[in-house]
């Protein structure tokens, strides 16, 4: 084969190319297996702690209430049966409240809750059973930490039993039912476990010094259990269960079963009940409440009915039935802002009611007028 000059000329610089790359390659590779290996960072950069700080309290709610109330009450004195709206002809500063918060998440375990509580509801009627006790402007302080499903919480509570809570804004009358004010406590001290199964089961057990006592004051201790079916959306059934010895001595145990049941018929209308039994060694008691809540856009109207039977006279010192009728006009103004005019009759088979004369009376009926304003940072 006979190659012409420029095919020569060609290969020759295709050839130096070639052994020029090779040359580069080589002496790069050399280099390289000559080059000492950089050791690895075993050690993680340190967490910037301002991020911490600031996902810890990310989720915090800062919240708080006023209370104030007015009432009148037929007898011309103090209501008597009432918790918070108690005093007559006079306008009360019930309570103030402010509370900091952090429900604990799977990304952020643990959690908190200090409500404190300051008026008279805190110190003459939550803390009767601990006057002047150290935490008597502690509503609630624990701690929580959540793990998987469970969540654990250790401190002051308040009590799961009851259709009713202290804070007024979240009950559906102003004033507090029998049930609520007599027939369960309002707080506890120990530790307790809520568990979630799913969106419609959860569990709560605890083991706490009692009822009403943030300092034990026997050996023993009480056991609380709760279970929350929603079979629906609309409805939903709560069974609390309390035991447990509550005299210094021991000398008898206490038994409390608490049902509630709620019922959302539609927007418009909702329905609750309210079931209770309790006994301490051979004294019993025993009474249901049923509400409707018939509701508008800037109004609502509830009724309520009570039935309590102190047979024993455990709760009120007096042998009695005792019923009593509510009708609460709740009007909504600006956010956050509730006013209340609520109609309320108690009714006994015995005079218990004092009038101001010193007279006793079977029945009192009171007129209340209830401002309440809320506010928090999730809303």
């Amino acid at each position: 084969m006979i190659i012409g000059i420029h095919q020569r000329t060609w290969l020759r610089r295709v050839a130096l190319g070639l052994a020029a790359c090779v040359f580069v390659a080589g002496t790069a590779s050399q280099a390289a297996a000559q080059e000492p290996a950089k050791p690895a960072d075993a050690t993680p950069p340190a967490p910037d702690p301002d991020k911490v700080t600031l996902n810890f309290f990310k989720g915090t709610e800062i919240g708080g209430l006023v209370d104030g109330y007015y009432d009148y009450f037929s007898t011309k004195s103090d209501g008597l049966y009432r918790n918070f709206d108690t005093k007559h002809n006079a306008f009360t500063l019930n309570m103030a409240e402010i509370w900091v918060a952090k429900t604990p998440a799977s990304d952020s375990p643990v959690g908190y809750k200090v409500r404190l509580n300051y008026g008279p509801a805190a110190s003459n009627l939550i803390a009767f059973a601990e006057p002047g006790g150290p935490l008597v402007n502690v509503e609630e302080a624990y701690g929580s930490f959540l793990a998987g499903k469970a969540q654990f919480d250790f401190g002051k509570f308040v009590t799961n039993a009851g259709a009713e809570v202290i804070e007024a804004k979240d009950n559906w009358n102003y004033s507090r039912s029998l049930l609520f004010a007599l027939a369960i406590p309002y707080y506890h001290a120990g530790l307790r476990m809520n568990y979630t199964a799913n969106d419609k089961v959860s569990f709560m057990v605890g083991l706490v010094n009692g009822w009403n006592n943030v300092q034990e004051n026997n050996t023993g201790k009480t056991f609380m259990a709760s279970a929350t079916l929603k079979p629906s959306g609309d409805f939903s059934i709560i069974e609390n269960y309390i035991v447990g010895p509550e005299t210094a001595d021991n000398a008898t145990t206490r038994n409390l079963s608490d049902t509630v049941l709620t019922y959302t018929a539609s927007p418009k209308l909702a329905l609750m009940g309210n079931f209770d039994f309790g006994s301490d060694g051979g004294a019993g008691w025993s009474g249901v409440a049923l509400y409707a809540k018939f509701s508008g856009k800037k109004a609502s109207i509830t009724p309520r009915w009570e039935y309590v039977s102190d047979g024993d006279q455990f709760m009120t010192g007096v042998k009695q039935n005792l019923k009593e009728f509510t009708t609460t006009l709740e009007l909504k103004g600006a956010d956050n802002f509730l006013w209340r005019i609520e109609y309320r009759g108690d009714f006994s088979d015995q005079n218990v009611f004092t009038s101001d004369t010193g007279a006793l009376k079977s029945s009192q009926h009171s007129i209340s007028f209830g401002l309440l304003y809320s506010f928090s940072s999730k809303s």
